[in-house]
């Protein structure tokens, strides 16, 4: 029988029914139904809906727009600063003779300089490029420079310096110019490009025909070496094999210092077969203010837009609204981030320390002499100038 008496003489069913016990929260099966749902739902309070549904999305959103930020805060907690690097004291009057001056930097002086090669890799600096030339003009035995129809990120591009070469008929007699097709893989990492234009670099160096204890300096075109620096390390004997140089880190101009700390810029007493041209860190040893950095100075709004997307950190720009003219006009102005970034440090201290717009500076002292010598012409890059071309 299905059906059995109990002990007061009223009946039971032994079948199991949903229909008795679904009204009955917490009576029901493991299995989830609707009558489960609605019992869930009697039971959270208003706060918990305002929570769920206002709040996790709105959490969700702000990490979309600023996850950059949070996860550049937060490095300090994952990532320790790199090895501190040997700085050399850096002694320098025009007044001080070479002899003296090699002597208070611990080095012995030479009956007659080296030779000094500077190769570039080149985009579209065409302002930067005369202004690092003129700088280094009276020291340099060749130019040596290596143009890409490729950016590093695959789009195309059109030869800049080879339709600008008129400007620069000044050291054509000491100019080694050579091209490399691009191989236009947009979804390939920057860097590998990047790193192939470097070996190319390597060759084309042997053509201008550096040789063993020539000095090489390698940088990029926005990373100056100050004249009387090349003059020391060429007359100077025992300078180290590979030196670092401390530039001055601008931005945009040279009315935004940003700290003193930029090192990539490297001289090397050249020997053939060990020697490579490259762009990170390869030595301890770096020698004090040593010249300039001056990043994403350009004349023409345009030429803000095609580095964003042409250089290898493009996946920083994050947002189409980015590249909107007017936007990067204020910002340049404002001395702000154009990729709306947190600063690259490794401590809380420096991180915190950085954030916000770059103090306007409001001194040219001790900048290129060719800049202030024609300053009309590269007024955009001098303290109280922010303005920038459209085109």
């Amino acid at each position: 029988m299905w059906w059995m008496m109990n002990e007061g003489g009223g009946h039971y069913c032994s079948k199991k029914s949903d229909d008795i016990s679904g009204d009955v929260c917490g009576q029901e099966s493991s299995r989830l139904s609707m009558s489960r749902i609605r019992c869930i739902l009697r039971g959270i309070d208003f706060k918990t809906y305002i929570f769920v549904f206002v709040m996790i999305p709105t959490c969700i959103f702000g990490i979309y727009l600023h996850g950059q930020k949070i996860s550049y805060f937060l490095r300090p907690l994952w990532e320790s600063p790199p090895k501190p690097f040997h700085d050399i004291p850096h002694y320098y009057h025009e007044n001080v003779s070479m002899e003296t001056l090699c002597k208070l930097h611990g080095w012995g002086i030479r009956e007659f300089p080296r030779r000094v090669y500077d190769a570039v890799l080149f985009s579209n600096e065409v302002d930067i490029l005369t202004l690092r030339w003129q700088e280094l003009y009276p020291y340099i035995t060749q130019f040596v420079l290596l143009e890409s129809n490729s950016t590093f990120t695959g789009i195309p591009k059109p030869m800049v310096f080879a339709s600008n070469r008129d400007q620069f008929k000044f050291v054509e007699p000491r100019l080694t110019y050579g091209t490399i097709g691009g191989r236009f893989k947009k979804a390939e990492n920057p860097f590998v490009e990047e790193a192939l234009q470097r070996v190319a670099l390597d060759q084309l160096l042997k053509i201008a025909g550096i040789t063993d204890d020539d000095l090489l300096i390698m940088s990029d075109v926005d990373e100056i070496p100050s004249r009387h620096t090349i003059n020391l390390l060429r007359w100077c004997d025992d300078i180290p094999q590979v030196l670092h140089l401390r530039l001055k880190n601008y931005l945009y101009s040279f009315e935004f210092l940003v700290d003193n700390n930029s090192w990539r810029a490297s001289v090397h007493r050249y020997q053939t077969g060990k020697t490579r041209y490259a762009h990170y860190r390869q030595s301890d040893e770096i020698l004090a203010d040593a010249g300039w950095h001056c990043s994403f100075c350009f004349r023409h709004i345009s030429e803000f837009i095609f580095k964003m997307k042409a250089y290898s950190h493009n996946d920083r720009v994050r947002f189409s609204h980015y590249l909107n003219p007017k936007r990067i006009q204020r910002v340049i102005c404002k001395g702000a981030d154009l990729f709306d970034m947190l600063p690259e440090e490794y401590t809380f201290k420096e991180i915190i320390g950085k954030m916000g717009p770059i103090p306007h500076s409001y001194s040219a002292v001790h900048l290129p002499s060719f800049l202030l010598e024609n300053a009309d012409k590269y007024k955009f890059l001098l303290p109280g100038n922010c303005i920038r071309e459209n085109g």
